[in-house]
């Protein structure tokens, strides 16, 4: 599996290019499968979920022009049976995964069965994440990015990739959300760690990481 982890979606041509290099071919060709579960854990949940899924976010993901696009929707997953879902996510070219809470999307991962699923998908197959669901890619969060508390308590989350991430970086609307905001927080997370701005993503492909940028980010390393 390949990975494009970003803060905010396809903000800029840099961002989209690295999307089509990992899909191996046109958008326009390419089927995708998106998952808003993440959002529901935050005020107006279902109004985002919405807004998400028919390309009226603030995130460009959904509305890019993609073959197909289908809803997998986690916490509907563990009553329907994995015979009803699996192979569809193991046929499909890219999930693209919504923001807002990263331990309930790490939870709903979980629980449903995807977690598990993930490691063993397909090489060519792509990940895109914004915001949360970039975030619940890592080992884990922190604890300055827990709203949300699971059962087991703290901060770790699914630990695909080996590195954190701390989006959203000098947001305008974020006041805590500052290069001095991260550096703390970089000193928490005691691994290497991503500040990444709206207009920054991660691409990892084939173990390789590279940065990919029309704005501001920072490697923060232990």
């Amino acid at each position: 599996m390949r990975f494009l982890l970003t803060s905010a979606g396809i903000k800029n041509p840099s961002i989209y290019d690295a999307l089509v290099d990992l899909l191996g071919k046109p958008i326009a060709e390419s089927n995708a499968l998106c998952i808003p579960t993440a959002v529901y854990a935050k005020r107006g949940g279902a109004d985002m979920a919405w807004r998400f899924i028919t390309g009226r976010a603030s995130t460009p993901l959904c509305e890019l022009g993609w073959k197909s696009l289908g809803v997998l929707e986690l916490t509907a997953l563990p009553s329907a049976g994995e015979e009803q879902w699996v192979s569809m996510v193991e046929e499909t070219d890219v999930l693209l995964v919504g923001g807002g809470d990263p331990m309930y999307l790490s939870y709903w991962m979980q629980q449903s069965g995807l977690a598990e699923l993930l490691p063993s998908l397909r090489r060519e197959m792509v990940y895109v994440g914004v915001s949360a669901g970039s975030m619940v890619m890592a080992p884990k969060i922190g604890e300055d990015f827990v709203r949300w508390k699971p059962p087991t308590g703290g901060d770790r989350t699914l630990g695909l990739v080996d590195f954190s991430m701390f989006p959203h970086l000098d947001h305008k609307n974020m006041p805590d959300n500052s290069m001095a905001d991260a550096e703390r927080w970089a000193a928490e997370i005691q691994g290497p760690a991503y500040a990444i701005d709206d207009q920054t993503a991660i691409k990892v492909s084939d173990g390789a990481l590279d940065v990919v940028s029309e704005g501001h980010w920072k490697l923060f390393t232990p």
